[in-house]
């Protein structure tokens, strides 16, 4: 299993951890209700190792949106799994709206799913700043 510390969370995971966030599998975010339960919704998720983010592209309306903005600070997780490898990254998530951000998270969306989501003008981007990581990616 792998722990990203809080510092440096850009440059621990091993390469095994960070290949299999690049493979197109559909992911899982959990965000908290305001009444604290969960809201688990299916996603797909990019993985930015240099910036120590993951990003999330979503309407603005969307209820993981507004778990997130209503939290005084949005702890959130992603997962992925594929038959016996697994991997979650939790952190604090932002919503964004700057264009440029958005442009940004759908071209990467594009690389790791292979095409682009259709564009809507409620588009967002949830960035989550990751501080901790925990799975079995091994194929052995």
């Amino acid at each position: 299993m792998a722990t990203i510390p809080r510092c440096g969370c850009s440059t621990n995971p091993s390469p095994e951890y960070y290949a299999f966030w690049q493979e197109p599998h559909m992911c899982t975010l959990t965000t908290l209700r305001p009444d604290g339960t969960p809201h688990v919704v299916p996603v797909g998720v990019t993985y930015d190792l240099e910036a120590g983010l993951a990003r999330v592209i979503t309407r603005k309306s969307s209820a993981k949106v507004t778990n997130i903005s209503t939290a005084q600070s949005a702890r959130v997780a992603v997962c992925q799994v594929y038959w016996g490898r697994w991997a979650t990254m939790e952190g604090i998530a932002l919503v964004r709206t700057d264009p440029e951000l958005i442009a940004d998270a759908v071209a990467r969306y594009g690389e790791r799913y292979g095409g682009t989501p259709a564009p809507g003008p409620e588009r967002a981007v949830i960035e989550i700043e990751l501080d901790r990581a925990i799975g079995q990616v091994s194929t052995t």
